[in-house]
């Protein structure tokens, strides 16, 4: 696992956090915990930038946001409703209603008040600048893996400009900074290009196999949280736990970004990362529809590279999946290799999105390149069973087959393969990586 800083003791305590791993909370449950934790913070009289995940995070949104927004009902003067899309595509008022809980174009019958906008990433006027971290900071917070680049940090007005940022949603493993959550709703998810790429790109150089699941303070939430460190209003937080596969919670904390999430990270830990005696040889990783292209939908192998043996193979199901990316066309033109392949080239792809070229490492995995021989070898075989074309999927280095011939049943009932069925969710380890 990558190297880390400890979180400071006694933060995660400094939280209201009501279940844990071994616990599925009740809906009344949540309920009167968020009302009540946030019945004793100073919210009279403020307006909040409240920040919520897109559609792309399993999370009982509308279970969060009805407390939240009877905790706030009088007090506030103001709540602005923020879909932290990172550089997603936008969701529509039509799927903002579905996940976030109320219907479409009529918002203000189910959250009084209450205005829901996305993070406009691709607009200049979105953006408050926060001025620039000097790169000897950025050295020391990236361990040294970055050592000549200052990092611009720009981050959605919103949160700059109202008193409070409430951000609410999920915590889990993630494969560039370790666990989700906290200030990372921040950095990338309301940022712009320049802290996403800086980090994800510390990420990529540790690579996801080494980082995803690893708690504590890794080097990318350390750069997150430098970032965060510069947004001027209260940064309150509640982080929840979710039970894989189903719209229950395990944990509920509320405290600020960086205490919630503390207490949050160690429980998903230990309910979201499951271990496996022994290494597989084949996966077959079955996407649910919430992923709508392979830039969101990698997380199925994200979650399952670490237990597939050398020279195995992670078949991506997803026949309702039809592109590679709508928002990062680059991939394209890259397409997906390991790490080394652009470390030993940098010259060549250093212009190119630093985001996306975290992204291609992260689905290709671990391997090796020799930049004598132009040889890149792969640790293992990355089989998109999709909607995508053929020809597309060849072409950015992956393995193509047609979904039509994955029969679920029988790579069931095969001993050499391991099926996973709403993938994405659980993180899967060998108990000797423990």
């Amino acid at each position: 696992m990558t190297e880390t800083t400890t979180v400071p003791p006694g933060l995660a305590e400094q939280a209201a956090t009501i279940g844990g791993p071994e616990v599925v909370l009740t809906d009344q449950q949540v309920h009167d915990h968020i009302v009540a934790a946030l019945a004793g913070m100073d919210l009279d009289g403020k307006s909040i930038a409240l920040v919520v995940p897109d559609g792309t995070r399993s999370v009982p949104m509308p279970g969060l946001l009805r407390p939240v927004h009877e905790a706030l009902r009088g007090r506030a003067t103001k709540v602005t409703v923020v879909v932290a899309l990172g550089t997603h595509a936008a969701m529509s008022e039509e799927a903002m209603g579905r996940f976030l809980g109320f219907e479409p174009g009529r918002s203000e019958e189910t959250y009084p008040g209450w205005t829901f906008v996305n993070h406009e990433w691709w607009k200049k006027e979105t953006f408050a600048d926060l001025g620039v971290i000097p790169a000897e900071e950025v050295a020391r917070y990236s361990s040294g893996r970055l050592t000549d680049r200052p990092m611009h940090v720009i981050v959605n007005r919103l949160v700059v400009e109202n008193d409070v940022a409430l951000v609410v949603g999920p915590v889990l493993p993630h494969e560039v900074v370790g666990i989700s959550g906290g200030n990372k709703y921040f950095f990338p998810g309301l940022s712009g290009h320049d802290v996403i790429d800086m980090s994800h790109w510390v990420g990529a150089l540790i690579s996801s196999f080494e980082m995803i699941g690893t708690k504590g303070i890794t080097p990318v939430r350390a750069l997150i949280n430098a970032a965060a460190d510069r947004i001027p209003s209260e940064k309150l937080c509640v982080s929840v736990v979710t039970e894989a596969g189903t719209d229950r919670l395990h944990s509920v904390s509320v405290g600020t970004t960086e205490t919630a999430w503390a207490a949050a990270a160690g429980i998903a830990a230990a309910s979201h990362i499951t271990y496996l005696d022994k290494p597989v040889k084949r996966v077959l990783s079955i996407l649910p529809t919430m992923y709508e292209d392979i830039w969101t939908g990698a997380k199925g192998f994200y979650k399952l590279e670490p237990v597939v043996a050398e020279g195995g193979e992670v078949i991506l199901y997803a026949p309702h999946i039809t592109e590679i990316s709508t928002m990062h066309p680059g991939l394209l033109k890259i397409g997906y290799h390991n790490r080394d392949y652009y470390v030993k080239q940098w010259e060549k792809f250093k212009d190119h999105p630093w985001g996306e070229l975290a992204h291609s490492t992260h689905l290709r995995g671990m391997g090796t390149y020799d930049a004598e021989t132009g040889e890149e070898r792969n640790r293992v075989t990355v089989t998109l069973a999709t909607s995508i074309p053929r020809e597309q999927v060849e072409a950015v280095n992956l393995k193509w087959m047609d979904p039509a011939d994955v029969d679920i049943a029988a790579m069931e009932a095969d001993p050499d393969t391991f099926v996973v069925h709403n993938a994405g969710e659980v993180l899967y380890r060998l108990k000797d990586q423990a």
